[in-house]
């Protein structure tokens, strides 16, 4: 089968977290014996902020890590009568411009016999509506929201069995246990400051346990403000800058413990959905403690990390995990069991194809296109 997938961002990460995913499960369907093909454009916001921060030899590493992934970047325009003329499969993720997926969907509505996928991995359709609004879905034959909470919306607006849970999972092929490293950090902490969306819950659920602890830490991220940079330093934290995602195994395998912080968007209103940094830190081999999270899901079984509602917890739970080695070493073996057996890019890959298998399966009585509300 041929898979041709339209990205934001493949070679760089830059504020980019979807991209250890999306890398991920490309390498696995071309580990199982699927032609892949991606479409990335040469000025994405991504690629060019990381170029301005000094990015281009981390980027160039990129493709070398996934061999027989066809990369292909493409300027102001992109001949989709090409791109798609044999594909089987294109899936377009979320990040890509309204006018771009418009026009996917609208050679897949005029006849293209390819099934055509739209994967959601934002929270905008609960907190802004009207920015998915701006996607024209006329054509496409599904969707892949990345939590159930996230699904139940697309069924609310009209997607009826066309609306599929596709959580994110780890790349084991890069994120796993290196254990030739030196832990030489209490804490690493792997997370963009962004939009103000977790300021105060990282001052809360990091800084401050870091700081009373007096623990050797370091951060790495991007978009942090200049107060940010302060509390930070006030603290004795390192800021290590922009990290790129490949790079972040030796990170976290250069440390004791990390911290899962999500952003109060998905706290509030879309409980279920773990950051990126979930499946990383376990396939990694970290122990994990997590600020207030709801795994609505269960997509993690009791004992794979640590909870915490409150500073004083997050404080506690680190101070545990530091002391107590036989505490440290059960939650990383239950943590690696758990993406081993559940949560690899390898499974989410043949989720996908089960997919792909239950849309063509299904009658077409109704054109891809009623569906058309999803975006209205």
């Amino acid at each position: 089968m041929k898979c041709v997938l339209f990205y934001h961002a493949f070679t760089s990460c830059w504020n980019n977290g979807n991209a250890h995913f999306l890398r991920g499960y490309a390498r696995e369907l071309h580990a199982l014996g699927h032609n892949v093909v991606i479409y990335e454009p040469v000025d994405g916001w991504s690629r060019m902020n990381a170029i301005r921060e000094g990015g281009l030899q981390a980027m160039g590493e990129i493709p070398a890590l996934f061999p027989g992934i066809d990369l292909r970047r493409y300027d102001a325009f992109l001949d989709l009568d090409e791109a798609l003329g044999d594909a089987d499969l294109a899936i377009v993720h979320e990040w890509n411009s309204p006018d771009l997926i418009a026009d996917i969907a609208h050679r897949r509505a005029q006849g293209g016999s390819f099934t055509l996928l739209f994967h959601d991995t934002h929270h905008r359709a609960v907190t802004a509506p009207e920015e998915l609004a701006r996607f024209d879905l006329d054509g496409f034959d599904g969707v892949l929201a990345f939590g159930e909470v996230l699904r139940q919306i697309y069924l609310k607006l009209g997607w009826a069995n066309r609306a599929f849970t596709w959580h994110e999972g780890a790349d084991t092929a890069l994120y796993h246990p290196l254990p030739n490293v030196e832990r030489t950090e209490d804490v690493v902490w792997i997370g963009n400051w962004g939009d103000g969306e977790r300021s105060n819950e990282l001052n809360d659920f990091l800084v401050e346990p870091v700081s009373d602890l007096k623990l050797r830490a370091s951060i790495f991220g991007v978009r942090y403000t200049d107060d940010a940079l302060r509390t930070i330093q006030a603290a004795n934290i390192r800021f290590g800058g922009w990290l790129p995602a490949h790079l972040a195994p030796a990170a976290f395998a250069g440390a004791r413990a990390t911290l899962h912080v999500p952003r109060s968007p998905y706290v509030r209103s879309l409980p279920g959905i773990p950051t990126i940094r979930m499946f990383e830190a376990m396939a990694c081999g970290i122990p994990l403690v997590s600020a207030p999270w709801d795994d609505a899901e269960g997509l993690f079984p009791e004992g794979t990390y640590l909870r915490a509602s409150n500073s004083a917890q997050v404080t506690s739970a680190l101070r545990s995990l530091l002391d107590d080695a036989e505490l440290s070493r059960v939650t990383v073996e239950s943590g690696l069991r758990a993406i081993r057996e559940n949560h690899t890019c390898r499974h989410r890959a043949q989720e996908l194809l089960n997919i792909v298998e239950t849309i063509r399966g299904t009658a077409r009585s109704v054109h891809p296109a009623s569906h058309a509300g999803a975006a209205a």
